[in-house]
């Protein structure tokens, strides 16, 4: 434990805390949108249930660190590029997630009651969960791959990991209920997750788009959205003055 002793112990902790929580964001939108299609008493067992089998899945990932790092190394080669492991998990959740956003996006702006009401009745827990897990081993990768390039030390990453997942789950009930109560949010997260699908897709084939372009525009368009939100629910006050009504 001399570890904790060390002043870069706690600089490398905080950074790579912090990382966690940026990289886990997508994430805790996903489980979101995904836990607000079941009834309202389940949803918070479901966020939290989907938080903590991802806290499971990177401390196993982590334990397993030489593994995943094998998953780096290519299997074979396509048009001369090599093809890992942790290209094709990335290629596949990329996929996974631009057609389930859409499928949503598409429901929310097609889809009658009748058919979105239908849709709700088919989304049982076990299936939300499952959808979940397959979602939190592919931001799993990314996020370890992320650690081990910062610090060596697994037990560092542990300790980061849970503390990241604990204010995520402190959270996540406020997110989700932010992004139920405004459907126009829920439409713009789920934007971000198309991005966040193309992102993957890139970076399964070699083109590494950094985050933060992606994640600046997201923030741009979130506060274009809630001063859309605050306008909206302040109601047409806008009058022209007295001067350009008498013109």
């Amino acid at each position: 434990m001399e570890i904790f002793l060390l002043p870069e112990t706690y600089i490398a902790l905080f950074t790579l805390t912090f990382l966690e929580i940026v990289l886990g964001v997508d994430n805790i939108i996903f489980i979101s949108i995904l836990a607000n299609k079941l009834p309202e008493e389940k949803r918070a067992k479901t966020r939290n249930l989907g938080l903590m089998l991802a806290l499971v899945f990177r401390i196993l990932l982590l334990l397993g660190i030489t593994w995943i790092i094998g998953f780096s190394q290519p299997l074979f080669s396509l048009f001369e590029h090599p093809v890992s492991g942790r290209d094709l998990i990335l290629f596949t959740g990329g996929i996974f997630l631009i057609f389930k956003s859409t499928t949503e996006i598409h429901h929310k702006m097609e889809g009658d009651e009748l058919e979105i009401s239908e849709m709700k009745k088919e989304h049982s827990m076990s299936s939300t969960i499952l959808q979940i897990i397959a979602m939190d081993i592919i931001f799993s990768f990314d996020s370890i791959l992320t650690a081990v390039g910062l610090t060596q030390q697994v037990l560092i990453m542990v300790v980061a990991v849970v503390i990241a997942l604990i204010i995520m789950m402190t959270f996540a009930g406020a997110i989700g209920t932010f992004i139920q109560n405004h459907p126009s949010m829920e439409v713009l997260a789920l934007s971000f997750l198309i991005l966040i699908g193309f992102m993957l897709i890139l970076d399964s084939v070699g083109q590494h788009v950094p985050k933060g372009y992606i994640y600046f525009a997201v923030f741009f368009s979130l506060m274009v959205q809630i001063i859309n939100i605050r306008v909206s629910k302040k109601g047409n006050k806008v009058q022209l003055n007295k001067r350009i009504k008498s013109e």
